[in-house]
């Protein structure tokens, strides 16, 4: 192909991949009530699955009633003309990004693999089903866990001569951080599925990963601290699972290092 029609395929992709977005944003267009009430502004009532949770294990820990966390009747406010209407619309393309993550990555995978090598394509089998999955399990983790603490510690954060009575929030702007919550996190467990291709064809080996396993840690301190709020814990609990995962992926390019020594000792035979 030349590079005209690699482009005219690459813009049929993105047009099916936007498609896609706007199909799923129509949807939660209509679904205002559902998406807003129990999905987006979910943490900031005191019936968040995830307090609840802490506050029936609080006891067992002996903590009595340390784990309870109250969001402090946070009340949602918009402050300009029409940013109720921006707000409705940006909600529905990030959610529409979201839903259709998965179709989105099968449109990528249509579009990369007939350029691969038949090695490279057999070791990104099974790529879009694993990517959909870690990237759902990271906008649930980054939304269950990291979203609440994030919430509790910027909207109870006070300074001196700042009336915070009635914790009176910007609405757009916590659509912004859940946004920053939940997304980035979800790329962000893409790690294993990366690795395991890097590995596979022979670009990353459980050596190299071992050896810079401190410049790792330091890179992800670095994006939990991007990703969350400017608070200890919040990047903790981002930083602990990333990291479970980055030594997850020295396992898996180990393994699949293993695999390509012996294809290639059965090709020299």
């Amino acid at each position: 192909m030349s590079v005209g029609e690699h482009l005219e395929e690459l813009r049929m992709h993105i047009i099916r991949s936007l498609i896609a977005i706007v199909v799923v944003g129509v949807f939660i267009f209509f679904a205002t009530d559902f998406v807003f009430n129990h999905i987006l502004f979910a943490p900031v009532k005191q019936d968040f699955v995830t307090y609840q949770f802490l506050c029936w294990l609080s006891p067992y820990l002996g903590l009595e009633q340390g784990l309870c966390y109250n969001p402090s009747n946070i009340k949602l406010v918009t402050l300009q003309m029409g940013e109720t209407f921006m707000l409705h619309l940006k909600v529905c393309f990030f959610g529409g990004i979201v839903v259709a993550f998965p179709y989105l990555l099968w449109e990528l995978w249509r579009f990369v693999s007939p350029g691969l090598y038949d090695t490279e394509r057999k070791a990104a089998r099974n790529l879009v089903a694993a990517g959909s999955f870690l990237f759902i399990l990271g906008v649930s983790f980054g939304y269950f866990v990291v979203c609440p603490f994030g919430v509790n510690f910027l909207v109870n954060y006070d300074l001196p001569m700042i009336n915070t009575d009635g914790n009176l929030i910007q609405a757009s702007s916590f659509i912004d951080y859940l946004i920053m919550f939940t997304i980035p996190t979800g790329l962000v467990f893409q790690l294993p599925i990366v690795i395991h291709y890097l590995s596979k064809v022979g670009l990353v080996t459980d050596e190299f990963m071992r050896e810079y396993r401190r410049h790792a840690i330091v890179v992800i301190l670095i994006i939990a601290a991007i990703i969350t709020p400017p608070d200890v814990v919040s990047q903790i609990f981002v930083a602990i699972p990333v990291y479970v995962l980055y030594e997850l992926s020295i396992n898996v390019a180990k393994r699949q290092t293993r695999l390509r020594q012996i294809n290639e000792q059965k090709e020299n035979y």
